[in-house]
């Protein structure tokens, strides 16, 4: 099959495209993107500190407050609804 030159070069360039769009980001370009861990691999690590996801519904004016003492607690939200579920049930 005799193929032209522009398209010989547009698809040399679409290999390129998806050679460049699957290679992973050095850290030095990303400031440490790799440091992340991805959804997988943080349930793995929350699952083996004892961690188990707890999803209920509450008013929003309490979410608001929630919010608002998080930013200033040192665990965050997690922590900080911790520290108040301990000191309620005793």
């Amino acid at each position: 099959m005799n193929m032209k030159r522009t398209d010989l070069d547009r698809l040399a360039g679409l290999k390129l495209d998806g050679q460049m769009r699957g290679a992973a980001k050095p850290d030095r370009f990303g400031q440490g993107s790799g440091q992340m861990p991805d959804r997988k691999e943080q349930r793995r690590i929350d699952s083996a500190a004892g961690l188990v996801p707890f999803a209920c519904k509450l008013p929003s004016e309490l979410t608001q407050r929630l919010r608002l003492q998080a930013a200033e607690h040192a665990g965050g939200i997690n922590g900080l609804v911790t520290e108040l579920l301990l000191k309620s049930l005793g």
